[in-house]
């Protein structure tokens, strides 16, 4: 989860309070683990163990990190797997790796994809991981400012039956953003012209104002609605991925991680932290575009992960002082903290 990720990434920032001393991450064994954490990986153990019995295989298992290991371990010391692979006949090796040595790629924003920010910004589909949920009332003749609005079912992104959907979300996966708006409008224009109905293909940029007023044409036609229903939905995510306000700083988040990676040779830590440092601003001084606690530890995650060995000394013990104040000012001032800052703290 990303809470798992986030957590041990932080403790080069904000180290654990002393204690009783314990074993290394390399001795760490399955019993040092919490509870919850032991029943995660004994019964991800059992999975795997039906998995490759399933397939028949004997596996011989490489371990990348302290949890890796632990999972390797039990994996080689389960009985049932002990018997499958004195008796499987197909070889294989398994590579296990911790998700948290790559935090960088957990935390990025990756390039320019459509597809990779209408899954970030739009709400989940509730009981789904993979999917999010598409505001459907642009569709109707009800009125409402209400965002959240519940009366009609949501839409979502999986689109089985529908070619042109289908299409389309491969472009929105594979195209870069601009190109996968110009499709998102190529489609939704050859769909209203087999259905005769009154739409005047523009060109130049394409605006989520553009691609809503294509779409208000389908509205008052119940078989147009019925044959572009999937597309209409894809084209519906795109136009409100485009007006989300969490759009344009995931562009800023973009922005800084590429100016980051640029200047990365020629800059230190403590003068990265004292830039940050006016950017953290407690609850009642942000606007909507100023970054969140949460924000910040995601920002923060991304740079220790990719300036690798970080000089130690008084300047960076004095810079990290500082963030870590104005963090925990900014964490204090929180109204209602989000369950995962309540988790860190």
């Amino acid at each position: 989860s990303a809470e798992l990720c986030l957590l041990p990434a932080l403790a080069a920032l904000l180290p654990p309070l002393p204690g009783p001393g314990g074993p290394g991450l390399a001795e760490v064994g399955l019993g040092a683990l919490p509870a919850g954490l032991r029943a995660a990986v004994r019964s991800l153990v059992g999975d795997l163990d039906s998995l490759f019995t399933a397939l028949g295989l004997r596996e011989e298992s490489f371990a990348v990190g302290a949890l890796s290991r632990v999972v390797a371990a039990e994996l080689a010391s389960y009985a049932p797997a002990r018997n499958r692979r004195r008796t499987a006949t197909n070889k294989a090796s398994v590579i296990f790796v911790d998700r948290t040595l790559d935090l960088a790629g957990a935390v990025g924003h990756h390039g320019d994809n459509l597809a990779e920010k209408i899954l970030s910004v739009l709400p989940k589909l509730p009981c789904h991981k993979t999917d999010v949920m598409v505001n459907m009332v642009g569709l109707t003749a009800l009125q409402t400012s209400d965002e959240t609005c519940s009366i009609i079912a949501p839409g979502c992104l999986a689109q089985p039956n529908d070619p042109a959907a289908r299409a389309l979300w491969e472009s929105f996966m594979n195209l870069k953003q601009k190109e996968a708006v110009m499709e998102a409008r190529r489609h939704l224009v050859e769909a209203a012209s087999r259905e005769n109905l009154p739409i005047k293909m523009s060109m130049g940029r394409v605006t989520p104002e553009q691609l809503s007023s294509y779409i208000q044409l389908f509205r008052n036609n119940l078989k147009a609605l019925e044959n572009h229903c999937g597309l209409l939905q894809l084209v519906l995510a795109t136009v409100q991925t485009l007006k989300h306000p969490q759009t344009s700083k995931w562009d800023n988040f973009l922005a800084f991680e590429r100016l980051l990676l640029q200047t990365i040779g020629d800059s230190e830590m403590p003068s990265v932290l004292n830039q940050l440092l006016p950017m953290i601003k407690s609850y009642h001084e942000r606007t909507k575009d100023d970054y969140t606690c949460e924000d910040f530890l995601v920002l923060l995650i991304y740079i220790y992960s990719v300036f690798g060995e970080i000089k130690c000394g008084k300047e960076l013990d004095a810079a990290e002082e500082e963030v870590k104040k104005a963090l925990v000012k900014a964490i204090c001032d929180e109204p209602e903290p989000s369950p995962l800052l309540q988790k860190i703290t």
